[in-house]
């Protein structure tokens, strides 16, 4: 994909009820039944697994709403474009599910992980090209993104 259509208000409603829809899909996807307590360290393994991995995804999918929310409320009229270039931005790059917690959940939790990251991708792929368009990112996020890159080497 070398070329990216601008964002228009149409775009980013069909990008924001996609989201919705999915953020909601893997809230119910990873709701933890309530079960005895006397479990075997497998099940806790398991439940461990998913629970990280729904952090994860959760955090994946609220960075993309809220991107989406930025977007529409520029186009509404509620933020500036000097505004939206200043808090609109993608948060940094999000971590990954762990190969070793992947292993542990069933096919059909891996799909909507991989679902997710894929929209995810779609959504930093957006932000790249916007702000490539409109210059470069204030000093400030260029820090951030150093940082970031910093501590996730360690």
């Amino acid at each position: 994909m070398t070329e990216t259509a601008d964002l228009n208000p149409t775009i980013v409603e069909a990008l924001y009820d996609e989201a919705l829809d999915l953020a909601d899909e893997a809230r119910a996807a990873f709701e933890l039944p309530e079960g005895p307590s006397d479990r075997a360290q497998g099940e806790d393994l398991a439940r461990i697994a998913l629970s990280c991995e729904a952090l994860r995804t959760t955090t994946r999918m609220m960075h993309a709403i809220a991107w989406l929310l930025n977007q529409r409320a520029y186009f509404a009229g509620e933020l500036s474009e000097p505004q939206l270039a200043r808090h609109g931005r993608l948060a940094l790059r999000q971590a990954g599910p762990d190969p070793v917690h992947l292993a542990l959940l069933s096919g059909d939790m891996r799909a909507l992980i991989e679902r997710t990251q894929r929209f995810y991708a779609r959504i930093e792929r957006l932000d790249r090209a916007k702000h490539a368009r409109h210059g470069a990112p204030p000093p400030v996020h260029r820090l951030r993104e150093r940082l970031g890159r910093a501590v996730a080497s360690f």
